[in-house]
């Protein structure tokens, strides 16, 4: 009979043994190319259990959606479990695109939450089964309220199914997980659902990049909606010399500026640009430099953008003809330049 020190030495080695067989990547059992196989084929699988969502949708898919854009309040959604946080992925993906959603977690509705639903609401509740003891709890309660409930379901004839004013229809065959038991498939579904419900309603609202921005200011995906050409130009000085400057001065404007480039201006309208590409092509062409002036060295019909143009639009346009820089103007006057070095700072391009 083992003696408590010996148990706890045994339980250590069977502890061991155990991670060794899961941790150690050169076990047999669980090699690169089984690894891969199973994880395409979870994939695949789920593809094909959910490829046929489309054809669930129906006219209360239709009618779920008039009546969310007639009322004059919230979606509310509410679940239970992996559910909940798939409703919650959906709540944040609808206030991002201008509809007003929140979460109530069904266990906490019953215990005080159901204060926040309001009388010009809907209510959204997303269940796998439909029958859940926190569902069967919630459904009653919910129309005594008397808002609209879409119910978000796979089982057509749940409880909460029966219940709903508007049903959408997220059955699966089977869930990808080998004992068809976790929420996979499922959640997955569910997720689409929620990303039909509301690219439709951003349709239908005729929901544009602009509208967008004003609820992604942060970050560069904020950044890329909002951030505009004239906005970057502002942060540096204009660099720019006369056509007559000699190229010497043309030479200290580039460095003084820091941009690569300075602007040629004549009666107040650019006639060119010169990069230190142009400088270096001098250097190749010519053996006496004295003479030489801005006009004489200047690249000729700068790329230009206007100031109010995105500055994801200069990124493109960068793109397209290979060059590091953009003159900006503003009403055909010149108001600065935009260096790919800006657009790397500020996260337009990473």
């Amino acid at each position: 009979m083992l003696n408590k020190f010996s148990l706890i030495l045994w339980k250590a080695y069977e502890t061991r043994k155990r991670n060794v067989r899961f941790m150690n990547p050169l076990y047999p059992e669980f090699n690169t190319e089984k690894i891969i196989k199973i994880g395409a084929k979870a994939i695949e699988d789920e593809l094909i259990s959910i490829a046929s969502m489309a054809k669930n949708l129906d006219d209360s898919f239709a009618d779920a959606v008039r009546t969310i854009l007639k009322s004059q309040g919230r979606i509310v959604f509410t679940g239970i479990g992996k559910s909940a946080i798939i409703a919650q992925k959906i709540v944040a993906t609808l206030n991002s695109t201008g509809q007003p959603a929140l979460f109530m977690h069904a266990a906490d509705a019953i215990h005080g939450d159901l204060g926040m639903i309001q009388p010009n609401d809907v209510i959204a509740a997303i269940s796998k089964s439909g029958n859940t003891a926190e569902m069967c709890t919630l459904i009653p309660l919910l129309n005594q309220l008397g808002n609209p409930l879409i119910a978000i379901v796979g089982n057509l004839n749940s409880k909460l199914a029966r219940a709903a004013h508007f049903v959408l229809n997220t059955t699966i065959d089977k869930e990808v997980c080998p004992n068809n038991l976790a929420p996979t498939t499922s959640t997955t579904a569910q997720l689409i659902m929620g990303d039909a419900l509301a690219v439709v309603l951003m349709e239908m609202r005729n929901f544009k990049p602009q509208d967008f921005s004003k609820y992604h200011p942060g970050g560069a995906l904020g950044k890329s909606l909002y951030l505009t050409c004239g906005d970057i130009a502002n942060q540096h000085a204009a660099p720019f010399v006369s056509p007559e400057t000699s190229w010497k001065q043309a030479i200290v404007s580039i460095t003084e500026s820091r941009l690569g480039a300075t602007a040629v201006i004549k009666d107040d309208v650019i006639i060119g640009i010169i990069t230190d590409g142009d400088i270096r092509r001098m250097l190749a062409k010519h053996d006496n430099f004295n003479a030489l002036t801005a006009e004489g060295i200047m690249s000729p019909h700068p790329q230009q953008i206007e100031a109010n143009e995105l500055a994801t639009l200069a990124a493109q346009r960068m793109q397209e003809h290979k060059i590091t820089q953009l003159v900006v103007t503003e009403n055909g006057l010149y108001k600065g330049m935009v260096h790919v070095h800006d657009l790397y700072q500020e996260g337009i391009i990473s």
